[in-house]
């Protein structure tokens, strides 16, 4: 029936993050096969799709999903969909990601923003099922924002580009910030390359009651409190390797949130807040799984 896929369909997702990419073989939601390479410059992009033929030659799969860090342009009438827009990730900006799978395989092919991706999967598989609106952060080398609404995720112009909000500085913070195009920006704060600048020593070695994460946790829980404030979902889903290595500081955020909306949302008290601002229910798979999503709309979208 057009429109349905086999439940044994094969989907391929590469998911391509600000340091790693990762690319997965799957059926549903079962990883199957995995490949992982560091971010270098767009010949990583060959290296992977190297592997995806070899992949298709002994177990020939239907679709390939993108999830990739950006800014990407997803705006399907232009001639430059698929391509990276003004990203700092030196020799990306202008790669055309979308088109190096779509001349290499005649599959179709997908593409999202790695946290759209993400966003995706929670909503299918993970922390945000039943949800109809709702969000996944990632807190990394960067700060990205996912949006889903009724099932799809949420593009305009471009794509949610929320973790370059400017949120109010914590009284004495002088520290300049890391973004390069907006110095003090969320993600200039706390994205992984501004934490290792503001860290006195190794990121790893700072205590848990270190002063840093207190100002962390005051900056994240704002932003998180005007996400709910802008977009109201019914779950928030943050990941990213600073969560994965420093957990205690989603209590923390969630503490920040309470105190940001002043209790003006009525019922959002803080034990509302424990359901409504998750961890991953799928951890560190969300991310490939996202790109699997992806894939699996690409090819609904081509039976269609």
């Amino acid at each position: 029936m057009a429109g349905m896929m086999a439940p044994e369909t094969l989907i391929t997702g590469v998911e391509l993050g600000g340091t790693k990419c990762i690319a997965t073989l799957a059926q549903g939601k079962n990883i199957l096969r995995q490949e992982r390479w560091a971010t270098e410059g767009p010949e990583t992009l060959d290296r992977i799709s190297a592997t995806l033929a070899a992949w298709q030659d002994e177990v020939p799969f239907a679709a390939i999903g993108i999830g990739s860090f950006g800014p990407l342009c997803l705006d399907a009438s232009s001639p430059r969909f698929g391509h990276m827009e003004n990203t700092p990730k030196p020799g990306w900006a202008g790669a055309d990601v979308y088109g190096h799978f779509a001349r290499r395989f005649a599959l179709p092919v997908g593409i999202d923003t790695d946290v759209g991706g993400a966003a995706l999967a929670e909503g299918q598989w993970g922390a945000a099922m039943g949800c109809t609106v709702h969000g996944y952060a990632t807190i990394g080398t960067g700060v990205g924002l996912g949006l889903v609404v009724d099932g799809k995720a949420v593009h305009g112009r471009l794509h949610p580009e929320a973790g370059h909000m400017r949120i109010r500085r914590t009284a004495g913070d002088m520290f300049e910030g890391a973004c390069p195009a907006h110095g003090d920006c969320l993600e200039g704060l706390v994205g992984g390359p501004a934490l290792a600048a503001r860290a006195n020593g190794a990121l790893a070695d700072v205590a848990d009651d270190d002063l840093l994460w207190d100002r962390v946790a005051r900056e994240l829980g704002e932003w998180v409190a005007m996400l709910i404030l802008c977009v109201s979902p019914q779950r928030l889903v943050i990941g990213g390797g600073v969560l994965d290595y420093r957990p205690t500081l989603l209590a923390k955020i969630r503490v920040a949130v309470a105190a940001n909306l002043g209790g003006y949302l009525a019922g959002l008290d803080l034990t509302a807040l424990e359901m409504l601002i998750v961890p991953p229910a799928l951890g560190r798979d969300a991310g490939p799984l996202g790109a699997i999503i992806v894939g699996q709309n690409a090819l609904r979208g081509s039976q269609a």
